[in-house]
C-alpha cells in the first residue's frame, strides 16, 4: 500500500470536511501528532481506528486503503488488490521475524565460542581481551539487528483495547517478553499489558 498516497487522501478528505488535524484527532481519541504522521505518509491508521476514521471522513475502508474514492465498478477489483497487499505485508513480516530469530541464534553461536576459547587456552592478556571484545561486539550488533527486524515486523496489539501500534525502540528493548508477547504501554489506552505480536499494522 502506498502510505504517501493514503496520507494525502486523508488530508484532502479531512480538509473537505472542514476539520483540523486536532479536531479529527479529538473525535478519534488520539493525538494530532498521530493524524499528522498519517498525512505525512509515515504510517497507516491502526486496524482498530480504520472504521472510526472512515466514519468521520465519510469514506469506505476500501477508499482509505486505496488512497482515493472508488467507484462501484472498481470496488471489487480494489478490494481484492487491498486484500493481496495485506497478505503480502503479513508474509514480509513473517520473513523478518524468522530472519530476526536466525540472526539472534547465529550471534550466540558466534560469540560464545570466542569467549570459551579466551578462557580455555593460554594466551597473552591483550589477545584474551581482544577475543572477548570481538565476542561482545558481535553479540551486541547481532541482538540490535535482530531487535530492529522483529520490532518492524507487523505491530503489537494491546490486550485491553486491541489497538495496534509499533512501539518506540526504547520501549521495545526494555519491555519484558515471551516468544509472542511483549509488555508495552499502549499509546491509545495508556495501559501496560503483554501485547501480542501480530503480522499486520
Amino acid at each position: 500500500m502506498n502510505q504517501e498516497k493514503i496520507g494525502r487522501f486523508i488530508a484532502e478528505t479531512r480538509k473537505s470536511k472542514k476539520l483540523t488535524q486536532k479536531q479529527l484527532a479529538e473525535k478519534l481519541c488520539i493525538s494530532d501528532k498521530t493524524v499528522s504522521k498519517w498525512e505525512c505518509g509515515k504510517g497507516l491508521p491502526e486496524v482498530s481506528l480504520m472504521l472510526p476514521l472512515c466514519s468521520q471522513l465519510d469514506i469506505t475502508v476500501n477508499d482509505l486503503l486505496s488512497g482515493e474514492r472508488i467507484s462501484e465498478t472498481e470496488y471489487k477489483e480494489k478490494a481484492e488488490e487491498n486484500m493481496m497487499n495485506l497478505v503480502h505485508e503479513a508474509q514480509e513480516s513473517r520473513k523478518k521475524i524468522i530472519l530476526s530469530a536466525m540472526i539472534a541464534g547465529i550471534t550466540v553461536f558466534a560469540a560464545v565460542p570466542l569467549i570459551v576459547v579466551s578462557g580455555m587456552f593460554e594466551m597473552k592478556i591483550w589477545a584474551r581481551v581482544l577475543l572477548i571484545a570481538i565476542a561482545v561486539i558481535i553479540f551486541v550488533a547481532g541482538i540490535i539487528i535482530a531487535c530492529i527486524l522483529d520490532r518492524d515486523a507487523g505491530s503489537f496489539e494491546c490486550a485491553e483495547c486491541h489497538n495496534r501500534f509499533v512501539p518506540e525502540y526504547t520501549a521495545y528493548i526494555m519491555g519484558p517478553h515471551t516468544i509472542t508477547k511483549r509488555k508495552l504501554r499502549c499509546p491509545k489506552c495508556h495501559k501496560s499489558t503483554y501485547c501480542k505480536h501480530v503480522l499486520t499494522k
